[in-house]
């Protein structure tokens, strides 16, 4: 579990989503869930060596992804890969930052409902600047509260985009992007040391289809939606590759097709037959504890990719 723990009013969204939880729980609960999850696989032989001496922060900043709202206590994506958990799979026993960095600080600063323009002004005012003997990690979830709040209760804008068309959108995501690249320069800034930036995607829990409307919650078709979430996707690999020596893409809307409301449906071309089991938690915009877990996996085997050290 992260040092520090969030203790903050809840955002009006989040109260937005809690009503459709308590409301609409029923919808989910005939989702396939399985026994044993197919999720990615991190490689062991990274974490058995010491990766560096340094002191490290790892940070974390964004949406309610990385507050592990939805998640049992201590099972968020953010905590399991800082620590790992006592009820850890044998496959992932021992495998977290803070078995490979002896010199290991967690802080998370992420908030439940927040935007990408409260992530740049909120969040990341709150990170120091480190000495220069600090080595940053940080994560980041962002951009998916921008495309769907305020699920069509309010006409759509810029860091609330539901219901919006492309041609709309456009000017709201050019935004998003510039915040995203002002809150990638302002991490930066703050570890004159170096850092490493591992910057998720946004998943599509429609599953490519693009039929928000069925998802089993009271939201209205949004014809758009699937084409805006694609060029946010679009904005966010952009920003990775300008800043490629620090910031490393998470690729979850790849790994989460098939895991949506279509999660069943042998005719969708992300089918999993080996595990069509469903990853998202009853409000939708948030995954469930298995969902939770292949992030966590997904974070961790890019991490290793870059900080660990190469075998002899």
């Amino acid at each position: 579990m992260s040092e520090n723990r969030r203790h903050h009013t809840p955002h009006r969204y989040d109260l937005f989503a809690v009503a459709l939880t308590v409301l609409f729980a029923l919808s989910a609960c005939d989702r396939p869930k399985a026994s044993k999850p197919v999720l990615p696989a991190v490689p062991r032989e990274a974490f058995s060596r010491q990766w560096s001496e340094r002191q490290v922060f790892f940070i974390g900043i964004g949406d309610s992804i990385t507050d592990g709202y939805g998640a049992p206590e201590g099972r968020g994506y953010f905590d399991l890969v800082a620590r790992g958990s006592d009820g850890d799979e044998p496959d992932m026993k021992g495998i977290s930052l803070s078995a490979v960095l002896p010199k290991f600080k967690a802080i998370n600063l992420s908030m439940s409902g927040s935007t990408s323009a409260e992530h740049l002004k909120y969040q990341l005012e709150k990170m120091s600047t480190f000495s220069e003997d600090t080595l940053g990690i940080v994560v980041i979830t962002t951009g998916g509260n921008d495309c769907i709040h305020n699920y069509g209760n309010s006409p759509p804008q810029d860091g609330a985009m539901y219901g919006a068309t492309l041609a709309q959108a456009r000017g709201w995501i050019a935004a998003f992007e510039t915040r995203l690249g002002a809150i990638i320069d302002g991490v930066e800034k703050r570890f004159p040391g170096g850092c490493q930036i591992f910057l998720a995607n946004i998943y599509d829990p429609t599953d490519g289809v693009g039929d928000i409307e069925n998802c089993g919650l009271p939201l209205p078709r949004w014809p758009d939606g699937r084409a805006i979430l694609e060029e946010c996707n679009d904005a966010i690999a952009r920003t990775a590759a300008k800043h490629k020596n620090t910031v490393h893409l998470v690729d979850i809307h790849a790994a989460f097709l098939g895991h949506g409301i279509h999660c069943t449906d042998r005719r969708n071309p992300y089918y999993h037959a080996a595990d069509p089991s469903y990853w998202y938690f009853e409000n939708l915009e948030d995954p469930n504890e298995i969902g939770y877990e292949a992030i966590r996996r997904l974070f961790l085997k890019e991490m290793a990719a870059v900080l660990a050290p190469r075998s002899s």
